[in-house]
């Protein structure tokens, strides 16, 4: 046996807990080969079973799950191959025999960019019959959406209408979705559990130190406790927005990221709405609760902490149907396009006091309520610009319905942040929203109001990288004089040489609105030149409409420039997106 194993010198730039957590991860995984060695559980070729594993994602978490099934299943004797959606041969499709779906519903219910054509190829009449298959399919989604995994619910549905059969029932997941993803994978272990192959035993994530307590590198898991440094409001006087810069110091974290990743934030809820809470379900706040995450605390502080207390998504309404009994908003709760009339503007506060709930106690209402999730920011810096540090652009959400005033949870949480406490975060990696390698590709980068955030990064990062390629932006928002969000730095950018060219769009500087997708039209001819030339082409920003409508002028440019048939321009779109050359970060 090797005792010869590698380590991570001290040197590294990680806190000496991170460095012996580090340490003591690669010593487990060296053990885990060499006892899988000495208790002969490797396997010839001739018993591999092959499974294809298909995600479609939008964040990267349906990605990273596929890719940490896959590891499982290699332990257990099968042949796994992950292939995003985008890159899979669906004339394939009817030979699979083992298939696992994973795969993420955004925007208004619509399958992710990269699982977009083969959903639909998948629902129209060409799919073929799939007898031979035996699938099993992940959903992520989120509750408080109406549409709630209805990309995963699609891909389950259509393939057994095709005659495919389940390996296990499809899983639909909330935002917090590790211990759904694991029952998930176990019940696909057991299913398979016939060809009597040996079970991976899961991994310890933390090394146990001598005084018997488990030490974890920071990450989803161990959020770090960032210090705020600026928190400034980018917007002059007389804008109806209030866009906030802000930066974070990293000191201390051991984390690393890149142009084009997100950073989560773990926000607490507004602490007016938890007293309202507490108002109206008759409690005091110092009953003692296991909070969602498993913690016996004060409701009150699991309320501020712990619990999403403010959406009206599907387990908070069962459960208070459950308690209430009461046939109104049954009838509501079933007319799904009624119910979501009702949502818009409306939290669990209106609920309550509109139908009024007696919890027997504490325990009964924290149990309704989804788990606080973390929520993720398109990061506005270039760690070459600024060393241990991270910036975030965020819009403050604040508005009227109802005689009340309402505030997005981590928006306002941050907006308001005084900077004396800290702020807990992590990173969330991309693969796919990424800057060429090759600094003298040119970019196109199309992001209205917040979504100039990883725009501003990913200039930053060409300057430092001293990359030679075309910088084109198409920046729009309200008005010139007080929604230019970062006005100096872009047309510093500008003057330097690094950002070729920009087109503003500002919305109510003229009776009719202008938006970008109106620029991109005009200036068609030299957009379809740079697209020719190989340009990378980016959107951030709104899913609903914005995105949508970006889509559609770049379809026409193609269509118009490029003088071809509109089946024609769907393919060079198309061909675009396969090249990764049309790459998208929209919420």
């Amino acid at each position: 046996m090797n005792t010869n194993l590698p380590e991570i010198p001290p040197t590294a730039p990680f806190s000496s807990e991170q460095i012996a957590w580090l340490n003591g991860f690669i010593a487990g995984i060296y053990s885990n080969q060499s006892t899988n060695s000495l208790n002969g559980t490797s396997h010839s070729d001739e018993d591999v079973k092959p499974v294809t594993i298909l995600w479609g994602s939008q964040t990267g978490n349906a990605e990273s799950l596929a890719k940490q099934a896959s590891k499982r299943l290699a332990k257990s004797g099968f042949k796994p191959s992950v292939i995003d959606m985008a890159d899979y041969d669906s004339s394939k499709l009817s030979t699979e025999e083992l298939l696992l779906i994973i795969t993420s519903t955004y925007g208004d219910g619509e399958p992710p960019d990269n699982a977009a054509e083969l959903h639909k190829w998948l629902l129209s009449e060409s799919a073929p019959k799939l007898e031979k298959t035996r699938f099993s399919v992940l959903a992520l989604g989120d509750t408080n959406y109406p549409d709630f995994c209805k990309c995963g619910i699609e891909f389950d549905t259509r393939l057994r209408s095709l005659g495919a059969r389940p390996i296990a029932d499809r899983v639909d997941c909330d935002v917090d979705f590790d211990e759904a993803y694991e029952a998930w994978l176990a019940s696909i272990e057991s299913s398979l559990s016939e060809k009597n192959l040996p079970k991976a035993e899961p991994q310890s994530n933390g090394t146990e130190f001598k005084n018997g307590s488990v030490v974890e590198p920071y990450g989803k898991k161990n959020p770090f406790p960032a210090r705020m440094l600026v928190n400034r409001n980018l917007n002059g006087g007389g804008s109806a927005k209030e866009t906030r810069h802000i930066e974070i110091s990293l000191e201390g974290s051991g984390f690393s990221y890149k142009p084009g990743d997100a950073l989560a934030v773990v926000p607490h809820n507004c602490p007016d709405y938890v007293e309202t809470l507490l108002r109206l379900t008759d409690k005091t706040g110092e009953e003692s609760v296991q909070a969602p995450n498993g913690d016996s605390m004060a409701l009150r502080e699991a309320l501020l902490t712990q619990c999403d207390i403010t959406g009206l998504g599907s387990k908070v309404v069962k459960g208070i149907r459950g308690l209430a009994k009461n046939e109104n908003l049954d009838k509501l709760a079933e007319d799904k396009p009624a119910w979501k009339e009702y949502i818009q503007g409306r939290q669990l506060i209106d609920l309550l006091e509109t139908i009024p709930v007696k919890f027997e106690d504490a325990q009964t209402f924290v149990s309704i309520l989804p788990k606080l999730a973390p929520r993720l920011y398109s990061i506005s810096s270039s760690p070459a610009a600024h060393e241990n540090e991270v910036h975030l652009t965020v819009g403050a959400v604040r508005y009227e319905t109802f005689d009340r005033t309402r505030k997005g949870v981590c928006s306002t949480y941050l907006a308001d942040h005084d900077g004396e406490s800290t702020v807990g975060i992590f990173f969330h990696a991309t693969k796919s929203f990424v800057l060429p390698e090759d600094g003298s590709i040119p970019i196109i980068m199309v992001g209205p109001g917040t979504g100039i955030a990883p725009f501003r990064a990913f200039l930053e990062e060409r300057k430092a990288r001293g990359a030679v390629g075309k910088n084109w932006l198409f920046f729009g928002d309200q008005h010139a004089s007080c929604d230019f969000l970062y006005k100096d730095e872009i047309e510093t950018f500008f003057s330097e040489g690094i950002l070729t060219r920009f087109d503003t769009a500002f919305s109510r500087d003229q009776d009719e609105k202008v938006y970008v997708q109106n620029r991109m039209l005009e200036q068609g001819e030299e957009l379809f030149a740079w697209l020719e030339d190989g340009a990378y082409f980016y959107v951030c920003g709104d899913a609903s409409k914005m995105a949508k409508d970006v889509d559609k002028a770049l379809h026409d440019v193609v269509k118009e420039h490029g003088r071809l048939s509109e089946t024609e321009a769907q393919e060079y779109v198309k061909s675009m997106k396969s090249q990764k050359r049309y790459l998208r970060d929209v919420y």
